[in-house]
């Protein structure tokens, strides 16, 4: 950052009084700009046993398959955001069920927070940020292809509770060094 999005002036890295961590601050208003990690928000949709899954048009990890799932928007829930995403890249009206998996996502600032989902009626169709949407039976999941390890690590918690007839919440942690499941046992 460089320059102060209130006042236009420049900004320099440093520990505001109070605090601990270097931000970055306006050298004419003295604002504070923090940055803080991104919520991304997603389901998996389940109809009759399969799996909705989307193929990426858009990088980071195109061609690769998904979950629906994107960046919350101001204004709305984290079920509403998850339920808005997958009618966008997938054209399906999903309702949103209970919480699947909290993942923190270090080295991205970012945290992932994945439903459980029912597709009432196997509508779909691909959207502006999907190459194709289908649905697929748990055994044929392209698990080589999986476009984030957050995807991979919701769908095998959603099928593990699936198989055990619970609704369990899962919890990670992913830095590109390691991966941690923190789910409670």
């Amino acid at each position: 950052m460089n320059y102060c999005s209130h006042c236009g002036h420049s900004v320099s890295l440093r520990v505001p009084e109070g605090d601990h961590l270097a931000r970055f601050i306006c050298t004419a208003c003295d604002l504070i700009h923090y940055e803080n990690p991104k919520i991304i928000v997603g389901c998996v949709p389940d109809y009759d046993g399969h799996i909705l899954l989307c193929r990426r048009a858009i990088e980071p990890r195109l061609g690769y398959w998904t979950i629906p799932a994107g960046f919350m928007e101001n204004g709305e829930t984290l079920a509403h955001g998850a339920a808005r995403e997958c009618l966008e890249e997938a054209g399906a009206a999903v309702k949103v069920g209970s919480l699947l998996a909290v993942v923190n996502v270090v080295h991205a600032h970012q945290v992932h927070v994945m439903f459980r989902a029912h597709l009432p009626e196997p509508h779909f169709a691909a959207g502006a940020e999907s190459l194709e949407v289908k649905l697929v039976k748990p055994e044929n999941i392209p698990w080589a292809d999986m476009a984030f390890p957050s995807v991979e690590f919701a769908l095998r918690r959603y099928l593990d509770d699936r198989a055990a007839e619970r609704e369990g919440h899962h919890f990670a942690d992913f830095d590109r060094s390691h991966w941690r499941d923190r789910t409670p046992t």
